[in-house]
């Protein structure tokens, strides 16, 4: 909610904020729709003008408000054909500080205004994020032990321990949505296997979708292998009991090999109760001995996490270089976003289009300030995207029908507008029921 509010505000600032540049009057400013009652509104008490002064919009004109209903926002200027189909106004003779009134270039700029700060918004919060926190990723190449992965990656060839290297001829530096996007979105990519051998994969068409079903199961299709390094042991259980200590890493259970702590815990799992033969490493050599299980799997061990085990990289940004890295970021992910729009016009896109329930389940289930503000930040650059579509009663629409009127030098017609605005107004309401009618599919009957 947090997040719909403030990227609803910055973009109808965008409209208001060109409006008043250009002298058009704003009358309404909303956060939220308020259809038959309204939460708070605030109307500013009109300046008196003097005798024969020509009447100019100012920010009083306008009523700020906020709806109940949280589905976004408004900023209803005037004299235009928008979703509040006010036909009364426009039936009137026409303003000079109207919307109508204004040349094409002025109206252009009005419509683009909410899409434009939805993006410098975005560009803004990353560059405030790699201020703050800067960035901190496991290259590949020091992940020794390699990437584990989903069946489905299995099943078209990736194997536990791969190292990823290439997508195409894109080279894959760490883990990042931008990297999962780039793996499923190739057609083929190079992975360095048993720390020797190049294996090339070849991606089937489509697969985005396949690895949209492993997240909609809460399965990444990769994530890095955890070495099972001893950070403490707990007293009275069996790894303390046999002499266990912080640093040894164990690589195998009663002599199957233990890459990774999801292969451990399994060999675990089927020896509760009993006492098994652990090989770990300490100091560079080999040791065995034998550890009691418990009934629930456990030898009473804490991991060391795995950013102490492989060597890190941390940028930090000055608040001159936090500004291009927050450039570049921005138009990262307006890219991959922009290269996934390919898969909506097929049948599989648009069973995974996703509603109100699809946008609350990428917020983490605890509160944390930086995952906030990354996910606020690219919901700002999918919302700026979606509302320059070329869809009458988006910003979009709007701004293809100014286009054709600058290019003809001919105004369409009010009639044509408002069919237009009513039009997309009934696509854009389908296609929302359709997208919420998915999650209710996916979250409750599926």
């Amino acid at each position: 909610m947090l997040a719909l509010a403030l990227l609803v505000l910055v973009h109808e600032f965008g409209h208001y904020f060109f409006s008043r540049v250009f002298g058009v009057k704003v009358e309404k400013f909303y956060l939220f729709f308020n259809p038959w009652f309204t939460l708070f509104k605030y109307k500013p008490k009109k300046r008196a003008t003097q005798p024969g002064e020509e009447e100019k919009a100012s920010w009083r004109d306008t009523e700020y408000g906020i709806g109940w209903l949280p589905l976004g926002g408004y900023c209803k200027i005037a004299g235009m054909i928008d979703e509040s189909m006010d036909k009364e106004q426009m039936a009137q003779p026409e303003k000079p500080w109207e919307f109508r009134a204004k040349p094409a270039y002025q109206r252009l700029l009005i419509m683009v205004g909410g899409v434009l700060f939805n993006f410098i918004a975005a560009i803004a919060i990353y560059s405030g994020i790699v201020y703050t926190w800067g960035e901190k990723f496991l290259p590949f190449r020091n992940a020794s032990e390699g990437m584990m992965y989903s069946e489905t990656a299995h099943r078209i060839g990736f194997q536990d321990g791969d190292i990823p290297l290439f997508a195409d001829d894109n080279e894959l530096d760490y883990l990042s949505g931008e990297t999962v996007l780039a793996i499923v979105d190739a057609k083929q990519v190079k992975v360095l296997r048993h720390q020797s051998d190049t294996i090339i994969i070849d991606i089937p068409q489509n697969f985005i979708f396949d690895a949209n079903k492993d997240a909609e199961d809460g399965q990444s299709l990769m994530a890095y292998r955890l070495p099972v390094v001893v950070y403490d042991t707990q007293n009275g259980m069996g790894a303390k009991k046999s002499g266990m200590e912080k640093g040894d890493k164990i690589v195998a259970v009663n002599d199957i090999k233990t890459p990774s702590y999801d292969i451990f815990k399994a060999e675990l799992d089927k020896n509760k109760d009993k006492t098994v033969s652990l090989t770990y490493i300490r100091n560079g050599k080999e040791n065995i001995t034998d550890v009691e299980i418990d009934s629930d799997g456990k030898i009473g061990i804490t991991l060391t996490p795995i950013t102490d085990i492989y060597e890190t990289i941390t940028i930090d940004y000055s608040i001159f270089k936090s500004i291009p890295r927050g450039i570049e970021m921005g138009v990262e992910k307006l890219s991959g976003y922009i290269s996934q729009m390919k898969y909506i016009f097929t049948s599989e896109g648009a069973k995974s289009l996703g509603g109100f329930g699809a946008l609350g389940s990428i917020f983490p289930e605890t509160w944390d300030w930086a995952n906030f503000w990354n996910i606020t930040a690219f919901l700002s650059v999918i919302l700026a995207f979606m509302n320059i579509l070329p869809i009458p009663a988006l910003d979009g629409g709007h701004v293809l029908f100014l286009l054709v009127e600058i290019i003809t030098r001919r105004k369409p017609s009010d009639k044509f507008l408002e069919y237009a605005q009513m039009a997309g107004m009934i696509f854009l309401l389908l296609l929302m029921v359709y997208a919420n009618g998915n999650d209710i599919y996916r979250f409750f009957l599926k």
